[in-house]
């Protein structure tokens, strides 16, 4: 409640933006209605597009949104477009990759591995950094309509944007003068958007969200106020981009076949080609043939062709149908069947698209809703978590979910979730653990994304260390490890040593923790999701047993550890001979224990069990007969 008395208190605004791959919006609540913002040239959304002067060695002169859009056919390789794409990525991630060759501008490695961009005057920017100008865009856009500065603002990004890209959008507020008090997820944005107005009913609430660059499916149920997100899903490299590039392709190789010049190596004419697709994909939204005419693309040649809306569909369906696994996903995720949805709704450009609408429907055997606009609904919804922020809209609460499990390693390999996939955030969990050898004074926190049982199959996101645990047997220390996932997605983790030691140990009322927040190494792709989740159904059963088995060896670990002590304690008292058979019975043992966890050989349970106990027969016999000599011996010394 502080945050909405600082807010209330001091009257600050909160506005919306709606950071697009293609375009960008603006809103802000005035009463208790979510209205968008125009920008100078009265459009109600602002093309994401940034570009540098290339007469201007500094590199200071820029220009941001339509104006910059004007003027990419003479400007290509720095006027920078779609870098949402990018942004948070990793250069040689297989995106990027493919990216290299659809864009007129240049894309390169930074310090760090990241996906960066270069002017032609070789000014580098991080795609944060150009984020940061459209940011700053619509910023000044809200300073110019409130006349007054804007400082707080609520920013929208893909439901699967990982922890890196969400911390890199924040970075992108910051450059812009902006404090990004919440990062929303699209699609829950526009279900805000669309369950704030009183008239629509309470019920479960599918968000279809196809836009320029990403496609999210988002699962909710809206019931007095309270938005709950029950499951999401998506593609973040899948939208209009992917859209244009076929097109383009598809009109360059048509010139190629006509007149024998490939037009893919040419700059200016790829950008205006690229410029006709969109207009023409934009076009057979709305009508059933439309014409391709570009004048002396080459020399004195020509680009003139008629496309039909049967023809783009047929040549996109693929990309279409790229939805289709998703949704599929998300409703089973969500436990629901497509019959429970009481509700569609279409966000994003490219569900304007007539085969778009078709395919959903038939996906949800119900007509989508269309009542909010798919360009601004996403901004609209983000104003009034703004205004929820604030404190000027009551009575509203948002619950959004993380994407996939969290956890960590664990003794033998094992993957210990402690924030299951679909978890409402934000989140905090707690899971006590110990250490696994007598004597341990570290233990190592490694942090895992993923459904798979055995951490070897599932995403390192991070790792640290705690130090510094005072020497103790196994299972004494308790090692607190709590997971925080908070509003922004963005994940914390910390481990603390909270042993209770007496009063007069030197550990005592000491504090023992060590936290890191994940950034940077949580580059999980949305194919690498739907590996994990399609892996991990399909290897439940065999995981499961394998599970068993790695238990089933950690307890035959631990008998092993306890005999090899009692070797040591008793080694002066103990007979060569039962000596060498007890070592050669561990050393057999632990050979199938490596089996098993090493080398995925698998060893029958009962026969790991008969050894185990046959061990412990052998040993205990052993230190009985120890017990009768120090017995003996003691009272040998008694008598002398």
């Amino acid at each position: 409640m502080a945050l909405f008395s600082r807010f209330q208190s001091t009257h600050q605004r909160v506005i919306g933006i709606d950071l697009g791959t293609t375009n960008s919006a603006v809103a802000i609540v005035q009463g208790q209605d979510a209205k968008i913002l125009e920008n100078e040239e009265g459009g109600r959304t602002t093309p994401s597009i940034v570009a540098f002067d290339e007469r201007d060695p500094a590199n200071t002169k820029t220009l941001v949104g339509l104006p910059a859009k004007r003027q990419a056919v003479i400007n290509s390789q720095n006027t920078f477009f779609a870098t949402k794409r990018l942004i948070g990525r990793q250069f040689e991630d297989e995106e990027v990759q493919e990216d290299l060759t659809n864009t007129s501008y240049t894309i390169i490695p930074s310090e760090n591995g990241e996906a960066w961009l270069s002017t032609v005057n070789g000014l580098k920017l991080s795609p944060s950094h150009i984020s940061s100008y459209i940011l700053q865009n619509m910023k000044q856009v809200a300073d110019i309509h409130l006349s007054e500065p804007v400082n707080h603002a609520v920013v929208t990004v893909p439901a699967y944007f990982n922890d890196a890209q969400r911390q890199a959008t924040k970075a992108a507020g910051k450059l812009a003068g902006l404090e990004v008090l919440r990062v929303v997820n699209e699609p829950t944005a526009a279900a805000l958007a669309y369950g704030i107005d009183k008239r629509q009913k309470d019920g479960v609430v599918a968000v279809f969200d196809l836009g320029g660059g990403t496609f999210d499916i988002s699962i909710l149920d809206i019931e007095d106020g309270v938005f709950e997100v029950r499951a999401t899903n998506g593609n973040t490299h899948l939208g209009g981009e992917d859209f244009d590039m076929l097109l383009l392709n598809f009109i360059i190789d048509h010139f190629k076949t006509q007149n024998g010049i490939d037009l893919s190596t040419d700059k200016l004419a790829v950008q205006r080609i690229r410029e006709a697709a969109e207009k023409c994909k934009i076009e057979l939204s709305h009508v059933k043939e439309t014409e391709i005419n570009i004048p002396f693309i080459k020399d004195d040649k020509h680009i003139k062709l008629k496309l039909t809306e049967d023809e783009l569909d047929a040549m996109s369906l693929h990309l279409i149908n790229k939805t289709i696994d998703p949704v599929k996903r998300c409703i089973r995720d969500a436990d629901l069947k497509i019959k429970d949805v009481d509700e569609v709704i279409l966000v994003g450009g490219m569900t304007r698209m007539p085969k778009v609408r078709k395919t959903v429907e038939e996906l949800f055997g119900k007509k989508p809703n269309t009542s909010v606009n798919p360009d601004e609904a996403v901004a609209l919804g983000a104003a009034i978590q703004g205004a929820i922020l604030s404190g000027q809209i009551k009575n509203v609460v948002l619950l959004d979910v993380t994407p996939l499990s969290l956890g960590i390693e664990t003794y033998g390999g094992i993957f210990s979730p402690l924030i299951p996939r679909n978890a409402a955030i934000p989140i905090k969990k707690e899971q006590v653990f110990s250490t696994a050898v007598d004597g341990q004074t570290g233990v190592e926190i490694k942090v895992y994304q993923g459904e798979r049982t055995l951490v070897k199959d599932n995403k390192l996101i991070g790792h640290f260390k705690l130090s510094n645990i005072p020497v103790s047997p196994k299972g004494v220390p308790q090692i607190g490890v709590t997971f925080e996932i908070d509003a922004d997605g963005i994940i914390n983790v910390s481990a603390s040593d909270n042993t209770k030691y007496s009063e007069d140990s030197p550990h005592y009322g000491k504090s023992n923790t060590v936290s890191i927040t994940v950034a940077g190494e949580n580059e999980l792709t949305e194919q690498e999701v739907q590996r994990l989740l399609e892996e991990s159904a399909k290897n439940a059963k065999r995981d499961m047993e394998l599970k068993q088995h790695i238990e089933n060896a950690t307890r035959a670990e631990v008998i092993c550890s306890d005999t090899d002590n009692a070797l040591i304690q008793f080694d002066d008292f103990m007979e060569q001979e039962e000596k060498s058979v007890i070592v050669q019975m561990v050393k057999d043992l632990r050979v199938k224990i490596d089996d098993i966890r090493e080398r995925n050989i698998i060893h029958d349970p009962q026969e790991i069990r008969n050894d185990v106990n046959e061990l412990q027969k052998v040993c205990l016999a052993a230190i009985q007969k120890v017990a009768i000599k120090q017995q003996q011996l003691q009272k040998k010394t008694k008598k002398e």
